[in-house]
C-alpha cells in the first residue's frame, strides 16, 4: 500500500471512531477538503480516541459548513458540542448561523448560548403537549388523509412551538399519536388516492385546459394554450388601476399614437422575452417560462429575446450566462437576438435623471434596516422631499464614484401610504463597487429589478410582458413607472408557478445544496435542474410535453406530482429506447449439462413491440455455460408468491431455456451463496412462471462486460420539503446508489454519450458523461413503473 492508501486509512479509521457510518466516511474521503477539514475538527475536539455517533454527525456538519470568517470561534463551538451544550442539529444550525453573521470581532458568549438554546432542555412532556396542540389544529386533514398526512409538516409545526426539541423525538412522538388515533395502517392508507378534478366554468382569460393522455381527443383550443393572449394591435386598453392614498387614480394604457408607433417598429408581431437572472442554473420552473415565452412568439410568428437580467454583479457569472444560452437552445428555442439588461445601462441612467426631474424619485441615504423599517411602519424617508436640484447633484455624484457604498440610493418617489407594498418608494439605484462580468468597470451603480425590468420591456418593444403569479403585486410599480416616464406599456400577464413534489426549486436553496456538496454539482442527476435532468438521459421533448401537459393558467396549481413527469420521460423512452440486458448484483449460474466454451447465438427483443419477422427488432445475445443473474432473484426458501430461483424450482431464462437449480455453493462463512449449479432443459417442456433476465460469459474464464450504474431516488422524503425549517433534514440519504460492477451483454460495449436503453425489468437508462474508455457509466433516467396513468393527475 501507498503513502497515499496509507493516509486513506487513516483518516478512513479516524472517521469510524467518530461513528460516521462507512459510506459517508468513504465518500468523505472523495473529497480532500472536506477530508482536510473534517481531520482538522476532530483533532480540534480531541476526540481521536472516538465519541458518540450523535456527536460524531454534529462533528461532521461543522467540518462541512463552518463559516469561513469566523475561524476564531470554531475551537469554542466544538466544546459546547463535545460537551453536549449543542446536542441537537437545530441548534448546531443555529449556532452556525450566529456565528458566520457575528464574524471574527463581535463575538458574546452569553448571546451565543440564548441564541442557541444552550441550558434548555425539551422534556418529553413538552413535547407531547406541542405535538397534541398540532394534531388537534390538523385533525380534519389527519382523519381526511389519514397516514397519508405529510408527517414532515407535523413535526416542523411542533419545532416551531418547540425549536430545541430533538427532531427524533418528536418523529416519534407524532407517529405514536397518529398510531393511537388512527390504530393500524391497512392497505388503503397505501393507495395512492384517486384525485378527481372538479368541474368548473373556465374563463378564458385564467384557465388554458391542458392535453395530456393519448385517449383524450383536444380541441383546437386546447391544442393550442396561447389562445388566451391578446393580439399586439389591442393593447390600447387600461392594464390596471393605481389607487393612491391621496385619493389619485391613474388608470395606465397606450395612446393610440404611442400604440401606433410600437406597432410601426415592430411591424405588428408578437415581441416576448425570456428574462434570467444569471446567478444560477436553470431549473424544471424555467422550462414552463420558456415554453410560455417563446412558445407563445412561435406560435404568433413573432419574436422572442433571451435577455440576461444582470443587474445584481455579486451575484453573477460567465459560467452561469454560458449555460442557460447553452440550455435554451437543448430545450429547442431559438431566441429572436440575445441581449442584457446591461446593454441599455446609459439608457436606465438618462431616464433615471428624467424621474427625478420629473419629481418622481430622489436619492436617500436611510442604511438598509431603516429602509425596511420605514417601510413597515409607512413612514416616509426624511430626504424624501428634498429639493429636485439636490437630487440631481447627489445622483450624479453616485454615478461618478463620490459617494461610498451603502451610503446612498435612488429611490422612486410612489405612495408610502397605499395599501400595496411594492408601492412603498422602491429602491432603483444603488451603489457597489464590483466590477460587472458584462459591462466591466465602467459603471460603480446599478438598477434594481423593479426598476429596470419594465423600462427594458418598453425599450425593446415588448408586446406580451409574461410572468409568475408572485409578481402580480408588482402590476402597480411596473406601469406608474412607464406611466412616470410617459413610456410605451406591454400587456402584463401572470401564470401559476411549475412546482413539483420532492424537490426543491429556490435558486438560494438550489445553490446551497450546491456549494455545501449536499449534491455533486448543479447537473446532479437528482436535481430538477435542466442540466441534471438532461445529465440523468431526460430529453428536451419530454420536458415540453410535460410543460405543455401541466397547462398555462392563473390558477395555481399547487404541487405536481413527480410521477408525473415521469410519465412523459417513460412515454418517450418507451418508444426510442432499445432493450438490453443489464444484471446490477451478479449471481454466477454455472449449467451442468451445458458443454463448456459451447456459444449459443439467441436472438434477442431490440425493441418491446418487435414483429418476429423484422430482423431488425432483434439483437444476437450469446449463452454459455456460466450465466450470471440478478442475487435477489434467489433465494435459499421458497413461498407461494416468489416466482425467481431456489433450490430445486425451475425458472426460465429470458430468450433462452428454462434451467433447474440442483446444488447451490456457499463461500467461507456457509451464509453466503457465490454459486449456483442448475440444469438446462432444451427442449423447454418445462414451462415455469418466472422469467429471469441475465448475461452470459461472452466466453470461457471471460467475464461479461462490467458497467457502472447509478440508481436515482427522490432527493427529499416529504412532498415539499421547501414548507420545512429544517429541510436539509428532509434529504433521502437513499437518493443515489452506485453500483461500480454489474455486468451487461457484451453489445452494450459500443455505447456513447446521448445512448438510451431499457434494460429489462430495471428501467431506463442513459450513458452518464463519468464515462471514458474502458468504464461505462449509466444513470437510470425512470423505472419501468408508471404511477401516474393510473392514478389522479397532481
Amino acid at each position: 500500500m501507498g503513502v497515499k492508501g496509507e493516509e486513506n486509512k487513516e483518516s478512513l479509521d479516524l472517521f469510524l471512531k467518530i461513528g460516521l457510518d462507512e459510506r459517508t466516511a468513504q465518500n468523505t474521503l472523495a473529497n480532500s477538503k472536506v477530508t482536510a477539514s473534517l481531520t482538522a475538527v476532530i483533532h480540534e475536539a480531541v476526540v481521536e480516541n472516538g465519541c458518540s455517533k450523535a456527536v460524531g454527525n454534529l462533528l461532521y456538519t461543522v467540518a462541512t459548513k463552518f463559516p469561513a470568517n469566523a475561524l476564531i470561534h470554531r475551537p469554542t463551538l466544538l466544546e459546547y458540542v463535545v460537551s453536549s451544550k449543542i446536542k441537537n442539529p437545530t441548534q448546531l444550525e443555529t449556532a452556525l448561523s450566529f456565528l458566520g453573521s457575528v464574524g471574527p470581532d463581535n463575538f458574546q458568549l452569553n448571546d451565543f448560548e440564548v441564541a442557541c438554546g444552550v441550558g434548555v432542555d425539551v422534556s418529553i412532556e413538552e413535547i407531547q403537549c406541542a405535538a397534541a396542540e398540532v394534531l388537534e389544529e390538523n385533525m380534519d386533514s389527519i382523519l381526511e388523509q389519514r397516514y397519508r398526512i405529510n408527517v414532515g409538516n407535523l413535526c416542523g409545526q411542533v419545532r416551531k412551538r418547540q425549536p430545541w426539541a430533538d427532531a427524533k423525538i418528536v418523529k416519534q412522538v407524532i407517529d405514536e399519536k397518529l398510531y393511537g388515533l388512527l390504530g393500524e395502517r391497512t392497505a388503503a392508507d397505501d393507495e395512492k388516492p384517486l384525485r378527481k378534478k372538479k368541474e368548473k366554468p373556465a374563463k378564458l382569460e385564467d384557465q388554458v385546459r391542458a392535453v395530456d393522455t393519448p385517449s383524450v381527443t383536444p380541441s383546437e383550443e386546447e391544442l393550442n394554450p396561447f389562445t388566451i393572449f391578446p393580439s399586439p394591435e389591442e393593447n390600447f386598453k387600461v392594464h390596471t388601476e393605481i389607487y393612491f392614498s391621496n385619493g389619485n387614480v391613474w388608470r395606465p394604457h397606450n395612446t393610440k399614437e404611442k400604440l401606433e408607433i410600437h406597432l410601426q417598429e415592430t411591424g405588428c408581431k408578437v415581441y416576448t422575452r425570456f428574462p434570467p437572472e444569471p446567478n444560477g442554473y436553470l431549473h424544471i420552473g424555467h422550462a414552463k417560462a420558456l415554453f410560455v415565452d417563446f412558445g407563445l412568439a412561435k406560435e404568433r410568428g413573432g419574436c422572442c429575446y433571451l435577455r440576461f437580467d444582470d443587474t445584481n454583479p455579486e451575484a453573477e457569472k460567465k459560467e452561469y450566462i454560458d449555460h442557460i444560452e447553452e440550455v435554451v437552445q437543448w430545450m429547442g428555442w431559438e431566441p429572436f437576438k440575445v441581449t442584457y439588461t446591461s446593454d441599455y445601462f446609459q439608457d436606465l441612467y438618462d431616464l433615471a435623471v428624467e424621474l427625478i426631474r420629473r419629481g418622481h424619485a430622489y436619492v436617500d441615504h436611510q442604511l438598509p434596516e431603516e429602509i425596511k423599517e420605514y417601510r413597515e411602519k409607512k413612514l416616509n424617508s426624511p430626504w424624501r422631499d428634498r429639493p429636485v436640484e439636490e437630487s440631481l447633484k447627489l445622483f450624479d455624484e453616485m454615478r461618478r464614484g463620490m459617494i461610498g457604498e451603502g451610503k446612498a440610493t435612488l429611490r422612486m418617489k410612489q405612495d408610502m401610504q397605499s395599501d400595496n407594498y411594492n408601492m412603498y418608494d422602491l429602491i432603483a439605484y444603488r451603489i457597489k463597487f464590483t466590477p460587472h462580468p458584462h459591462s466591466g468597470d465602467q459603471w460603480c451603480i446599478y438598477p434594481s429589478y423593479d426598476y429596470a425590468h419594465c423600462i427594458v420591456d418598453s425599450l425593446e418593444n415588448i408586446t406580451h410582458s409574461l410572468c409568475t403569479l408572485e409578481f402580480e403585486t408588482r402590476r402597480a410599480s411596473y406601469y406608474w413607472l412607464l406611466e412616470a416616464l410617459d413610456l410605451y406599456k406591454p400587456y402584463v400577464w401572470e401564470y401559476s408557478r411549475l412546482n413539483i413534489t420532492n424537490t426543491v426549486m429556490s435558486k438560494r436553496k438550489l445553490n446551497r445544496l450546491v456549494t455545501e456538496k449536499w449534491v455533486d454539482g448543479w447537473d446532479d442527476p437528482r436535481l430538477m435542474t435542466l442540466a441534471g435532468l438532461r445529465r440523468r438521459g431526460v430529453s428536451s421533448t419530454s420536458i415540453n410535453a410535460f410543460v405543455r401537459g401541466v397547462g398555462i393558467t392563473r390558477s395555481d396549481n399547487s404541487l405536481i406530482r413527480l410521477d408525473r413527469l415521469e410519465y412523459h420521460i417513460r412515454e418517450e423512452m418507451n418508444k426510442t429506447a432499445p432493450r438490453t440486458m443489464v444484471v446490477l448484483h451478479p449471481l454466477k449460474v454455472v449449467i451442468t449439462n451445458l458443454e463448456g466454451g459451447s456459444i449459443i447465438n439467441l436472438d434477442a427483443k431490440l425493441w418491446p413491440d418487435a414483429q418476429t419477422d423484422d430482423a431488425s427488432a432483434f439483437y444476437k445475445v450469446p449463452f454459455t455455460n456460466v450465466v450470471y443473474i440478478e442475487r435477489s432473484d434467489f433465494r435459499i426458501k421458497d413461498s407461494k408468491d416468489y416466482y425467481g430461483l431456489a433450490p430445486g424450482k425451475s425458472v426460465l431464462l429470458r430468450y433462452a431455456f428454462p434451467i433447474k437449480c440442483t446444488e447451490v455453493i456457499y463461500g467461507d462463512n456457509a451464509e453466503t451463496v457465490v454459486e449456483i449449479r442448475a440444469e438446462y432443459d432444451p427442449s423447454k417442456k418445462t414451462k415455469p412462471k418466472g422469467v429471469l433476465h441475465w448475461v452470459a460469459q461472452p466466453s470461457p474464464g471471460v467475464d461479461p462486460l462490467k458497467v457502472e450504474v447509478r440508481l436515482f431516488d427522490k432527493l427529499f422524503h416529504s412532498e415539499n420539503p421547501a414548507e420545512l425549517d429544517d429541510w436539509l433534514s428532509d434529504l433521502n440519504p437513499l437518493s443515489k446508489e452506485m453500483i461500480p460492477e454489474s455486468y451487461a451483454v457484451s453489445s452494450l460495449g459500443s455505447a456513447v454519450m446521448g445512448n438510451q436503453f431499457q434494460f429489462e425489468r430495471l428501467g431506463y437508462f442513459s450513458v452518464d458523461l463519468d464515462s471514458r474508455p474502458g468504464k461505462l457509466v449509466f444513470n437510470r433516467t425512470v423505472t419501468l413503473r408508471d404511477s401516474y396513468s393510473k392514478g389522479g393527475n397532481k
